[in-house]
């Protein structure tokens, strides 16, 4: 009985053996079965579905087709079918399109291990550990010490034939069944033998160094030979083996050998446990859960005259205790021994397979090959793909360094389509925000039916995955990086409105909202905040109540009462259905503008320190004895001093002027006279200077702390919690140093009682007040531009929360987030409390700082970005906090400005990052050689990406003249005429472009999707007419001189003819042995 047919009667009983030699790879077989049972289909054309199979290899008379049936027929061999002019390529992909049904072939990530056989006087022979990959090599350095760095591996082409020329002639046993390395290596001589390969002679040699002993680089030599006393470190991890090695097979100890065995260094048959004192537990970490190991054992042995190759698939995979450097389960082995001067070959063979062996579509074919077909035609598929340096330009010497980004396999494993493109390789993704929930579902609050339906299964675990460092340290940071813009828009409030609205208001209203919306709201990622628009609006208001005597606190609750109803309207209707309209283009430039608004606001307020903290400049050190700043009664006191002389009944004469402290003189309105004065009293030496400095150390060390994680100090879950904790320990270390040394520089004011600013005021404001009825109706005017503000402001924010950048799993809430800033903000003008709105660069710092990385990631290997800890705690922490600011004055005094101003430098300068305009703006000045290879600079011409830049730059500078301008109250609405800028760059770009430059626009997509309905109904018509449907499996690939097959061409190659003789010539010495015996 032949193999094949072998294969499924023995496959539960000892593994399938493939005999190399006897069928041609470039014959590919396939079984009748999985063929039509195969769920891809290669073909030229689209095919309908149904009812037109068994017309397609009929439709064709005469004189080719029958030769092409003969052809079929002489292709068959244990009754599989073979295609005759298939590419490697193809063959892959439907070898990685089938599906098993057992778990047996389902692919694991694989930890392979090269080890070489190592002789030395004296001493007995060993296997050691010579290089490892797990995505990248690492080699043993010379010294025996120490582990390389990663690297990518360069091979040699002429290696790589020489390995498919081992797999093509030598021993393949898949899905063996063994529980030692003693069974399976007796399975692999027993093979060798019977089929010639390998002399009866030499037969138990080649076993005993089989289970010679493996010495792991990790290992002192010492180890190997005398007993050590486990350290106090190992005892408590005795129990502690990976869930994952006992899982697919058993546990058998080569290394642990009874004591009657006579040779102590041969590998033992008997089972137990791992010895983990000889396993390096570090290294352990970075190999992911339910990984599987690859050994490959190259070396030379002397008495050998011809290699002794094998290539083993263990099923099930078995845990070999001490033949790889980790105890994981063995799924692969592959062995090749020959004689002695050819090290550095075999070395280069062991190093290519094992490369093979991390290749993500090898990988895949490896797991589910049937027989040494499938794995050439791997091979062969790799080759196809190689990219091959020049050897008079390149020394291979020289170690390529891991990329950061990988770029995807997908093509390789899907097959293409008609027009030439993959699947899904480069093809353009849907951009933008057309997600189902920004579906308009036509009924009366359906959005936000659809939206509490979508946020309320994750409602606990929001709660629950908050149990995690990274939130403990995104609440510290964002809390000091909120509480000072909300004291400082209140104090900025206050002295707009003459103290109706404060720092306590402030704080209160803050605390109120934020704390709803983190509980109920749609994307509690965001954080709420105030905004310059909305102090812009509250400035014109109480001037305008003021010009008019209205009472203002309450011609605002009836603004805010309106505001809040027509935001619930719009809520109702899915108005926020319309933020699909917001693309990447007007998101940028918002975000952008927002961003250098806080970097501008942070070195503005550093710069007003001069103001109050002024530098004594011209000094002359000489006469600093007579430097002096005293307090004097003003000689022309102001009218505004002399009331408050009467109101208070001071008399200037009584007043002992110049015994006065400088906060006693300002209380009595006295004037300051001396050379060591400034404008508002005496010069306080060093404040300004020692201010500059803390504001630069916050940005510098903040800076140098985050970036901590990948240093090279220090072990990872250390650099992890320095990384995550990074602004609050910049910020208590600028607390520390400010305190030891002194200096009075400016802190942190927080109100120390709750209570409203003015006493003629309560927390609860009539929308009706002292004012006349009409204007509680009046007051709707004013509130639709409220509406339009805040609905800008909140939703243009949730758009940059909610890109698809950010992988969010549990969804978003557009309409729920706009009902909960309705309702807050309705409550906040019955009680007299500011506004607050989506803040965007908290909302941006708040995101990045609970952003997710593989912790188990490859040596070499970029972690790979994960999403976002999507939670509710840090925010509702967060504004609790601030409500509680009141009750922590005593501590929150310490806090510097200029500590905080450096904050929001910090955070405006990293929320700029991932912003693709300053990465184009960069383009300007790069000439074309240095630019970086970005995706969109391969499809877009160059004039056509800064044209982009331009228009988009043009916009950004309006706004910024907008928002810093008395105009600032239009602000949103420019923000909206942004979309409108967008719609007629359709005019000056095409679709394509823009897909690739920017989102595209609903109708655009719509368009592009009923164009290719079109096409393919056109397709489907054409090809119904025809009645022919073209298989790329019938050989029509010859046809294309562009396309040609790997394996047929390399046959042609001398390299391949020259590998071919050297293995006819060993096979004729081989049959020379019985003779000889």
């Amino acid at each position: 009985m032949d193999s094949s047919k072998d294969s499924y009667l023995r496959n539960d009983e000892e593994a399938v053996v493939d005999r190399g030699g006897t069928r041609s790879i470039l014959k590919t077989h396939f079984e009748k079965e999985d063929l039509e049972g195969h769920r891809t289909l290669f073909i030229g054309v689209h095919v309908p579905l149904g009812g037109r199979k068994s017309h397609r290899r009929h439709r064709h008379r005469g004189h080719k087709h029958r030769k092409r049936d003969r052809e079929r027929d002489s292709g068959l061999e244990d009754g599989r079918e073979s295609p005759p002019f298939d590419t490697p390529s193809q063959r892959v992909q439907f070898i990685l399109g089938t599906e098993d049904d057992d778990e047996e072939h389902i692919p694991h990530d694989l930890f392979t291990e090269l080890d070489e056989i190592c002789w030395r006087e004296g001493e007995d022979a060993e296997w050691r550990e010579t290089a490892r990959w797990l995505k990248f090599e690492e080699d043993v350095e010379d010294g025996g010490e120490r582990w390389s760095k990663p690297y990518v591996a360069t091979l040699s082409l002429h290696s790589l034939f020489e390995l498919r020329s081992c797999i093509l002639n030598g021993t393949v046993l898949l899905d063996m069944r063994a529980n030692s390395i003693e069974e399976i290596a007796d399975m692999i001589l027993d093979q060798q033998v019977g089929s010639g390969q390998l002399s009866e002679d030499v037969r138990h040699r080649v076993h005993e160094a089989l289970l010679k002993q493996h010495h792991h680089q990790n290992q002192k030599k010492l180890s190997n030979r005398i007993p050590i006393v486990r350290s106090f470190a190992d005892i408590g991890k005795k129990q502690s083996e990976p869930h994952s090695m006992d899982k697919n097979g058993q546990i058998v100890s080569p290394q642990s050998a009874p004591a009657c065995i006579e040779n102590k260094n041969d590998v033992s048959r008997e089972n137990s446990t791992v010895d983990f004192s000889k396993v390096d537990l570090h290294f352990m970490k970075k190999i992911p859960p339910g990984a599987e190991a690859s050994n490959i054992l190259v070396g030379e042995l002397e008495f050998l005259d011809r290699a002794v190759v094998a290539f083993v698939r263990l099923s099930p995979a078995v845990l070999l205790t001490g033949l790889a450097e980790v105890p994981i389960p063995t799924r692969f082995l592959f062995v090749l021994l020959g004689p002695l001067g050819k090290g550095q070959q075999y070395h280069e063979i062991g190093r290519s397979i094992a490369t093979l062996m991390t290749d993500e579509v090898f990988h895949d074919v490896a797991y589910k090959a049937k027989d040494r077909n499938d794995l050439v035609s791997g091979i062969d598929e790799f080759l196809d793909q190689v990219t091959v340096l020049p050897p008079g330009e390149w020394d291979p010497t020289i170690r390529i360094e891991p990329p950061k980004n990988v770029p995807s396999q997908e093509k390789r494993k899907i097959p293409g389509v008609p027009n030439g493109t993959a699947a899904h390789g480069d093809a353009e993704q849907p951009g933008g925000h057309s997600g189902p929930e920004l579906q308009r579902t036509g009924k009366f609050f359906g959005g936000l039916i659809l939206d509490i339906k979508r946020k309320a299964p994750f409602f606990w675990s929001d709660f629950r995955d908050a149990l995690s460092l990274q939130c403990l340290a995104s609440f510290l940071f964002l809390y000091c990086a909120c509480m000072s813009p909300v004291i400082t828009f209140g104090g900025l409030l206050g002295e707009a409105t003459e103290g109706r609205i404060s720092a306590i208001e402030s704080l209160f209203g803050a605390s109120m909202t934020g704390i709803a919306y983190s509980l109920f709201g749609g994307q509690p990622l965001t954080i709420l905040g105030s905004t310059g628009p909305v102090l812009v609006f509250e400035k014109i208001l109480f001037k305008f109540c003021k010009e008019y005597g209205l009472s203002y606190l309450s011609l605002r609750a009836s603004i805010g009462l309106w505001t809040a109803i027509l935001c619930i309207i719009l809520v109702a209707t899915d108005a926020s259905s319309l933020v699909c309209y917001i693309t990447r283009f007007t998101e940028e430039a918002f975000a952008s503008l927002i961003c250098i608004i806080f970097i501008y606001e942070a070195l503005e307020k550093l710069f007003h320190l001069s103001e109050t903290y002024p530098i004594n400049m011209h000094n002359d050190l000489d006469l600093l004895t007579k430097y002096s700043c005293n307090c004097v009664e003003p000689e022309h006191p102001s009218n505004k001093t002399l009331r408050y002389w009467q109101d208070y009944n001071i008399s200037a004469s009584d007043v002992p002027w110049g015994n006065l402290t400088v906060s006693e003189c300002k209380k009595f309105h006295g004037e300051f006279v001396g050379r060591a004065c400034g404008h508002h009293g005496p010069y306080v030496p060093d404040v300004l200077f020692w201010s500059v400095i803390l504001f630069f150390s916050t940005v510098t060390l903040s800076s140098t702390l985050k970036q901590f994680k990948t240093s090279r100090y220090f072990p990872t879950k250390v650099r992890s919690v320095v990384s995550d904790f990074a602004v609050f320990l910049t910020i208590l270390s600028m607390v520390l140093i400010d305190y030891a040394i002194g200096i009075p520089s400016p802190k942190l004011q927080v109100p120390n009682a709750f209570k409203p600013t003015r006493d003629d005021r309560g927390w609860f404001i009539s929308p009706l007040g002292p004012n006349p009825w009409w204007t509680v109706i009046a007051a709707v005017i004013p509130a639709l531009l409220c509406t339009i503000l805040i609905f800008m402001d909140q939703q243009i924010t949730a758009v940059i929360i909610n890109r698809k950048e950010h992988k969010l799993k549990k969804g978003c809430g557009y309409h729920l987030d706009l009902l909960m800033v309705a309702v807050m903000l309705g409550v906040c003008s019955i009680m007299g409390l500011p506004w607050f709105v989506a803040a965007t660069v908290l909302s941006i710092s708040h995101v990045n700082s609970l952003k997710l990385e593989s912790e188990c990631s490859a040596p070499g290997e970029q972690p790979k970005f994960l999403g976002i800890r999507e939670q509710r705690v840090t925010g509702l922490m967060i504004f609790v906090l601030m409500g509680s600011s009141v009750f922590l004055t005593s501590i929150l005094k310490f806090i510097p400005m200029p500590v905080l101003y450096g904050v929001f430098l910090y955070m405006g300068a990293s929320s700029l990052k991932g912003i693709q305009l300053f990465d184009r703006i960069k383009l300007f000045w790069m000439p074309a050689k240095h630019q970086p290879d970005f995706i969109y600079l391969r499809h877009v011409p160059l004039r056509k990406v800064h044209l982009f830049t331009i228009i988009q730059l043009s916009c950004l500078v309006l706004l910024w003249i907008i928002k810093v301008s008395r105009a600032a109250i239009v602000f949103p609405m420019m923000v909206l005429a942004l979309v409108f800028v967008r719609k007629l760059m359709d005019f000056f770009f095409t679709k394509r472009e823009l897909s690739w430059l920017d989102d595209l626009m609903p109708e655009s997509k719509k368009k592009k999707l009923e164009d290719a309905e079109k096409e393919e109904e056109q397709s489907m018509l054409a090809m119904e007419e025809e009645g022919t449907v073209q298989l790329p499996l019938e050989g029509h690939y010859r046809d294309d001189p562009s396309v040609i097959n790997i394996s047929d061409e390399m046959a042609k190659t001398a390299v391949w003819k020259t590998l071919l003789i050297s293995s006819e010539n060993a096979k004729d010495k081989e049959s020379s042995f019985p003779s000889k015996s």
